[in-house]
């Protein structure tokens, strides 16, 4: 089970009735005209449309940060010509090496912990997971805005993505309060909801981890047991209509990543959330709220990792208790079965949970 590093807020008790929704992305223009040379261009992946237009949100996203990060090295490197006598001047021969271009997007573990100097001295588990959380909790500012993380056991995160792999999208719902004065009784707030979008994504494996710095010219190791560490994944949060709208281009409030470096040496993955900050406050003064600055509430990020935790990491059932297979069902109908699927069963189960 997760260990969050903050708390979670309650929640009140009140379902509200939901019309039905639908999941598909509206049709634009685009994909009609291009339809298909898509479909063509999916099947030769081996993914479906959606997926494939994921991927390359993912792929535009790296190039941009690429191109960004190799003209912040030519602006402060700039291209030197040769002095009067044809010689390049000594400062000039030999120039920084430029960003390197890993093919996944995402952040390695060793660019947010110093893991060779975590494993050159032990360290249990429960040590780790413990600098995890204080890591987290020291940013922005040390309040900790922005950010959630937590730890698992492999076993359990080998469950989550056995599930994640056969149904690697699901909706979440989030509670919305209205004020007082628009509830039809006047006397009491009306509980609503807003619906999340997640989607799955997995990439390639992390380099085995060690207590000395990598040697470039050499393979990577693999693990004791000579097999590779588990893929690293991770999981986009998008408002539902947002992502009805601008299906695949939309844009994210949570993005979480399960680190695996540790998956062996440790039985350790460890999860980070990243909130995305809000481009209206991006520049915002230090005196601003620092609430305002993300498109996600602390609380409603830690519900989403909470709900992902509800849905896909299934209960293996103890001895010969009966175990609860209602999140389990509810997984299979939205992929399975669409047109079963239980919108008011969802609402009720996100109170039952709160």
């Amino acid at each position: 089970m997760f260990r969050l590093a903050l708390s979670l807020a309650r929640r009140s008790g009140h379902a509200v009735s939901l019309p039905r929704l639908h999941t598909r992305s509206a049709t634009s223009a685009y994909d009609i005209k291009y339809a298909d040379k898509l479909r063509q261009k999916a099947k030769q992946r081996g993914v479906d449309l959606d997926e494939l237009k994921v991927q390359a949100r993912q792929e535009a996203h790296r190039r941009q940060k690429e191109e960004a990060e190799t003209a912040s090295v030519r602006k402060f490197h700039p291209k030197t010509t040769p002095a009067a006598d044809g010689v390049t001047p000594p400062a000039a021969e030999k120039t920084p090496p430029g960003p390197r271009k890993d093919s996944s997007p995402i952040k390695p573990l060793s660019s947010i912990l110093n893991v060779a100097k975590l494993l050159a001295t032990p360290h249990t588990s429960s040590q780790i997971s413990a600098l995890w959380t204080a890591y987290h909790a020291s940013r922005s500012g040390g309040t900790g805005r922005g950010y959630i993380c937590a730890s698992l056991p492999l076993e359990a995160y080998n469950r989550m993505t056995n599930v994640a792999k056969r149904y690697p999208s699901f909706v979440l719902p989030v509670p919305r309060q209205h004020k007082p004065e628009t509830s039809p009784l006047g006397d009491m707030p009306e509980l609503a909801h807003e619906f999340f979008y997640l989607q799955w994504d997995f990439y390639s494996t992390p380099s085995q981890p060690s207590a000395t710095d990598p040697d470039p010219f050499q393979p990577v190791p693999l693990a004791p047991n000579c097999t590779a560490l588990p893929p690293v994944s991770t999981i986009l949060f998008t408002p539902l209509q947002e992502y009805k709208h601008r299906g695949s281009f939309a844009t994210p409030y949570l993005v979480l990543t399960f680190h695996t470096d540790l998956s062996y040496s440790h039985d350790l993955v460890l999860l980070r959330g990243e909130i995305t900050p809000s481009a209206a406050v991006t520049d915002a003064k230090p005196g601003r709220d620092i609430v305002d600055r993300y498109l996600l509430s602390q609380v409603d990020a830690q519900l989403l990792a909470m709900g992902l935790q509800e849905y896909y990491l299934w209960d293996k059932g103890k001895g010969g208790e009966e175990r609860d297979s209602t999140a389990e069902e509810l997984l299979k109908q939205f992929h399975e079965r669409p047109n079963d699927f239980d919108w008011q069963e969802l609402l009720k189960r996100s109170v039952m949970t709160a």
